[in-house]
């Protein structure tokens, strides 16, 4: 193999490996760009999650407004339960 062979696929082997490393490079880019953009599309959601559970906290506590109406409900029937008895023992007494 003489010496301009050898130049020749030198040239053709460097060429190559240049092609090889921008295009990694520029795929390394890509990838970084992309990143970016993730992140901040992930932070304009993460606001927005923010937002939904602010206003969504009302709901979260409807079990417990529940709980505490079901318990003004038994007290209200206790309340006319008693009434009734009390209303009952007027009318004796008024009879008497």
């Amino acid at each position: 193999m003489d010496d301009s062979t050898l130049y020749g696929y030198y040239f053709v082997g460097l060429g190559i490996a240049v092609v090889i490393i921008l295009a990694a490079a520029i795929l390394l880019l890509l990838v970084r760009h992309y990143a970016r953009r993730i992140l901040k599309l992930a932070t304009a959601a993460l606001g927005l999650v923010v937002n939904v559970k602010e206003n969504t906290n009302s709901i979260w506590g409807l079990k417990q407004t529940n709980i505490v109406a079901g318990d003004i409900l038994e007290g209200a029937k206790a309340i006319e339960s008693h009434a009734g008895l009390v209303a009952e023992a007027l009318a004796e007494t008024q009879n008497q």
